[in-house]
């Protein structure tokens, strides 16, 4: 299986840097994994409307560039839908033994993603009602689809 993250902005933090190069390393035994950057855009201070929804667009043009056609895509979304552990172990499992070689995983920027990068997706995915930064959010997400392959394989997971 190949996994692709398609990542809004960079990392800057050494910590951040070395969780994704831990949970990067862990995930090699389990699947073919790449993440892309692209370039955010600077969201001005009481940014209106129209200038989010031009710069969440910016952003959603340099997101789609990378979206392969045979990708199964999973936007990351505030108002997605939550799942535990097992039930995105599940679905990655299902996604494998109906044929699909390539999930791409979509985070977006500071102010989410595009109406069209969200109509794109297959699945949107919601890890809270509650706001991450989008750095952050990349660890979370290698986290756990390394847990989905251990639970996938049977392997010791923390519960």
């Amino acid at each position: 299986m190949r996994i692709t993250l398609v990542t809004v902005g960079k990392i800057k933090e050494r910590y951040l840097k070395d969780a994704i190069a831990e949970y990067s390393k862990r995930l090699g035994k389990y699947c073919k994994l790449e993440i892309i950057e692209v370039a955010d855009e600077k969201t001005p201070e009481n940014a209106s409307a129209t200038v989010e929804d031009m710069i969440r667009q910016k952003e959603g043009e340099r997101i789609l560039k990378y979206i392969k056609e045979d990708a199964y895509v999973v936007a990351l979304a505030i108002d997605g839908q939550m799942l535990s552990s097992e039930k995105l172990a599940e679905k990655i499992k299902l996604l494998g033994i109906q044929g699909t070689s390539h999930i791409a995983f979509i985070i977006g920027g500071s102010i989410g993603l595009s109406q069209e990068v969200l109509s794109r997706a297959h699945y949107q995915l919601s890890f809270s009602k509650m706001t991450f930064p989008h750095q952050l959010m990349r660890v979370i997400l290698l986290e756990q689809v390394y847990r989905s392959y251990r639970i996938i394989t049977g392997e010791p997971y923390h519960k």
